[in-house]
């Protein structure tokens, strides 16, 4: 019986993955929150019957009865959050918030099969990110001078990575994180935030060559310190995160060809200096070749998820623990083994619904640095999504960066639960371009003619 309701269960995983990923893109049709609700009530069911049939081959195949009450407390927490958001912040964007549940839900779920301990830890730290998040939106809105902190976001950015240079512990081959009371953490996880606001107050305030080379001066200076503690993946979610932010800026196409050439240039000499990049690309190139050594990992994951197929070979029926670091960096893999392609791609689209809607929010917003920042915000999550994906599949050399939501690791759960509140916050604060301007002057101009028309509603991302 097990087994009937671990193979039936891989259906219905990818049947629900697919509707709710479905709602994700058909948001966009509509232009206000209210036109969207049928669509958001329609994701609560299918997040839930996504939840409730991953949970059930597990309780199935293991039998104890802590996993039905940890399924409970998920559920609790995940709808008390959206009900939260929708309470505190009524014009908050909502699909944000359902995708923020969903992609945590379903890291729960994999974190649950691969290792319990670690799924209770990671739904302990996102209880309480999903608390400090309910707070950043007020607090955003309540101080107006953001754009003012320049160099105290520069300031407290380098002085982080710095101590992590100095002070930090080494985890293969890098220095990431440190000791706080007990507690690792990795800052240059929630430096981004920092970097994307510093970046959008230096060039709110002018676009001119001189400030976009103070800005590059101030953004080397960061990515140098990552370098230099091997924190490679990380330096090159920055160093993307600015050219895309100055692009967007100023509009000049000569300073993404700066980056793009600059960046190439820095690959480079990173191969060149660095052992550790050497070896990674040398896994990349021909993992094959050396599938005893450095070409383990990769061909590891290649393997998982080519046995996956189309629908997953089912939750526990597959040998994920065979991939190292496969609750962090390899976590795609895992997933892709035991749910399938299918649901690997619905996964990987509900990511860029998000950051779709992210460029959305951008462009709805008034206030330049609110805006640029969003942006900013946007890029290094996707890109950081690009970077684990890419490396799992060979499409790029492995970086060692987490999935967002999804990967064990409370650094990383706690500074994207952020980044998901702080756009929210910017969005709220920073003013809504009125979409019926364009209206108002069209209508101004039939009125002129003698023709009469009805007010539109404004727009919403």
């Amino acid at each position: 019986m097990g087994q009937v309701i671990t193979e039936f269960s891989k259906y219905l995983i990818a049947l629900f993955a697919s509707f709710y990923t479905y709602e994700c893109f058909a948001v966009f049709r509509y232009q206000t929150e209210g036109e969207r609700s049928g669509i958001y009530i329609r994701q609560y069911i299918f997040m839930f019957l996504v939840h409730v049939s991953c949970f059930l081959p597990i309780y199935v195949k293991t039998g104890r009865v802590e996993y039905i009450f940890f399924f409970i407390f998920q559920q609790i927490a995940m709808y008390t959050t959206i009900v939260l958001y929708h309470l505190i912040y009524p014009a908050a964007n909502r699909l944000v918030i359902n995708n923020m549940c969903f992609l945590t839900s379903v890291g729960f779920m994999i974190l649950t099969r691969l290792s319990y301990d670690r799924a209770v830890r990671q739904f302990a730290i996102a209880v309480f990110s999903s608390v400090i998040a309910l707070m950043i939106p007020e607090l955003i809105q309540r101080v107006k001078s953001w754009r003012d902190f320049t160099w105290v976001y520069g300031g407290v950015g380098i002085a982080a990575l710095g101590a992590v240079l100095l002070l930090g512990a080494v985890t293969h081959g890098a220095k990431l994180s440190f000791s706080l009371f007990g507690i690792r953490v990795q800052p240059s996880e929630f430096i981004k935030i920092l970097f994307s606001c510093f970046i959008a107050s230096l060039l709110c305030r002018s676009r001119s060559f001189w400030n976009v080379a103070l800005s590059a001066v101030a953004a080397g200076a960061h990515v140098i310190l990552l370098v230099l503690s091997r924190d490679l993946g990380s330096a090159l979610i920055y160093f993307v995160a600015y050219v895309v932010m100055v692009y967007v800026a100023t509009g000049r196409k000569r300073y993404l060809l700066a980056g793009l050439l600059g960046g190439s240039a820095a690959a480079w000499l990173s191969f060149r200096i660095f052992a550790h990049v050497q070896v990674r690309v040398q896994a990349w190139l021909d993992p094959w070749s050396v599938i005893d050594r450095e070409g383990y990992q990769i061909t590891q994951s290649l393997f998982a998820i080519g046995c996956g197929g189309l629908f997953g070979l089912g939750l526990g029926q597959g040998s994920p623990s065979s991939i190292p670091f496969v609750t962090t960096d390899f976590i795609f893999s895992a997933i892709a083994e035991e749910l399938g392609i299918l649901f690997s791609l619905c996964l990987i689209l509900v990511y860029i619904s998000c950051f779709i809607m992210f460029m959305q929010i951008a462009i709805a917003i008034k206030d330049e640095f609110y805006r640029l920042a969003v942006v900013g915000l946007g890029v290094t999550y996707l890109f950081q999504i690009f970077l684990t994906i890419g490396g799992g599949v060979k499409f790029i050399p492995l970086t060692g960066v987490t999935l967002p939501f999804i990967s064990y690791g409370g650094s990383s759960m706690l500074s994207t639960i952020m980044t998901f509140a702080v756009i929210q916050g910017f969005y709220l604060t920073g003013g809504r371009k009125n979409a019926s301007d364009k209206t108002t002057q069209k209508e101004t101009r039939q009125r002129s003619s003698g023709k009469r028309t009805k007010k539109r509603p404004e727009t919403e991302p």
